[in-house]
């Protein structure tokens, strides 16, 4: 049976040890900072259990229908299906959850569909990666990722550290497992998750054996801590006025492993530098998850896109020309990271482990231009509300007041827009464009990628200068010194 919302709310109440505003959280449930995500979450989960919405196919392994989200797609037309179920999901939620179940299901399919590579570890880490990766998929697991060490000394490779043991790295080696110790960030969605993906994507060097690991956690292991960043859904007076930071809040946390134990079955990667890169870069798991995310990007820009267009059809100034040419240069930019999504599929190719895999080209040329997509975008959209988000009452409580509400009625309002409807849309621009959460998620498309240089990179390696140097030595060869006739 696919996972139902009430499954997935019964399950976060495991014993996980989650800590919040110096307090040990009793029922990440029902407590304040997360009961808006979780139930999001659940809604998702519902989402996909329903038939209707088409997201499921069946396992080979049990014959039950499983989420899209983990299919190995081996056609274009897989691919294409998995993109239509994973839009629904990030439109359901606006494309805010960047740690919905989606993403490490992608990543874990391209673990898996090419587990060959985990084989030059040794030992059986190939087949645990297959393992885990079917029962994630048949028991619709949530998974999220802790692959960056935590920022402590960016001069120095981690096993310079004055305490190797700030970053997670193996402690003990075990006949039946491993012991890991250290932190790691940054733990986005773990409050809400089941499972810990646990490794290293920046490059390690000599020395940092330790932590070339690869590995997954339960949420409740003895020794994981997690101790999480400020609530942006706790003490906002409703979700009239904040109906994003409410219930989309996923939160990011450090994850701390105090001689956390990792049973062989759970390691996919051990003391392997070389190797802790390929898992990423040999499989197409990098792609896929940053597929996953680019789809996740577009319903956001969609998003955005509508609510400007909103905004000026309220406030009546869409009727003009320079408006218009505003809100066309801003489709214009959503729609250029549209097409680079749609046209990495329709020119992916197959790898030799018989895999799907989306074009990297179009791929990580969507990444670079991310960070700076996103904040543009804001821009225009903060030029066409302009004082408009900062006239709006306090909270709700002022239309419920008979001292306040008749002046706010009276001139909070738009033509054929009601003061309620008016105060609905401008505190919802202002979630995503002004409030605390809004600032978060500027930082999270900022970065998403890692530093500018590193997605600048990959798109540069990646590009194809194939065509591009063609043209330029064609030209070049076309003409000479002696060739100087003026025409």
């Amino acid at each position: 049976m696919v996972r139902t919302g009430a499954d997935y709310l019964k399950s976060l109440n495991d014993g996980r040890c989650v800590y919040i505003d110096g307090e040990r959280v009793a029922d990440v449930a029902s407590h304040p900072a997360f009961a808006g995500a979780a139930k999001t979450i659940a809604g998702l989960y519902d989402m996909i259990a329903d038939p209707a919405h088409h997201m499921t196919f069946y396992s080979p392994k049990t014959g039950e229908p499983v989420y899209k989200a983990y299919m190995i797609p081996r056609t274009r037309e897989e691919q294409a299906e998995k993109r239509v179920a994973m839009k629904k999901s990030a439109d359901a939620t606006y494309g805010l959850m960047g740690r919905s179940p989606d993403h490490i299901a992608n990543f874990l399919a391209g673990f898996a569909g090419a587990s060959e590579v985990f084989n030059e570890g040794g030992g059986r880490f190939a087949e645990n990666v297959v393992n885990f990766y079917e029962y994630a998929r048949d028991h619709h697991l949530f998974l999220t990722y802790t692959i960056v060490h935590p920022q402590v000394d960016r001069s120095k490779p981690a096993n310079q550290w004055e305490n190797p043991y700030l970053a997670c790295g193996v402690l003990e080696e075990r006949k039946d497992g491993i012991v890991i110790r250290g932190a790691q960030m940054l733990a986005t969605s773990g409050a809400l998750t089941d499972y810990l993906f646990v490794s290293v994507i920046s490059p390690l060097h000599p020395g940092d054996e330790k932590y070339a690991i690869s590995l997954v956690v339960p949420m409740n292991a003895r020794g994981l801590k997690l101790y999480v960043r400020r609530s942006y859904a706790v003490d906002k007076p409703s979700v009239y006025d904040y109906p994003l930071s409410t219930r989309f809040d996923e939160t990011d946390a450090l994850a701390v492993f105090e001689d956390v134990f990792v049973p062989w079955e759970h390691v996919f990667v051990y003391k392997n530098i070389e190797l802790t890169n390929k898992q990423f870069f040999a499989t197409p798991a990098h792609i896929y998850g940053n597929v996953q995310a680019q789809i996740r990007l577009t319903s956001k820009l969609q998003f955005i896109a509508g609510l400007a267009k909103k905004v000026a059809e309220t406030t009546g100034i869409i009727k003009l020309p320079p408006v218009q040419g505003r809100l066309g240069e801003l489709v214009s930019r959503v729609s250029v990271h549209e097409g680079l999504v749609l046209a990495a599929e329709a020119s992916g190719t197959q790898n030799d482990y018989g895999q799907f895999v989306p074009n990297p080209r179009y791929l990580y040329s969507a990444m670079a231009l991310q960070p700076k997509l996103y904040h543009d975008i804001l821009f225009l959209v903060r030029e066409l509300t302009g004082g408009g988000m900062l006239q709006v009452p306090s909270s709700y409580k002022d239309f419920l007041n008979p001292d306040t509400s008749h002046d706010i009625r009276r001139y909070i309002q738009s033509p054929g827009v009601p003061a309620e409807k008016r105060v609905q849309l401008f505190k919802l621009v202002w979630d995503l464009v002004g409030s605390e959460f809004a600032g978060r998620h500027h930082q999270y498309e900022m970065f998403y990628g890692g530093p500018p240089h590193v997605v600048k990179g990959q798109a540069f390696r990646n590009y194809g200068f194939e065509e591009a140097d063609r043209l330029v030595e064609t030209c070049l060869s076309s003409y000479s010194l002696e060739q100087n006739e003026t025409f």
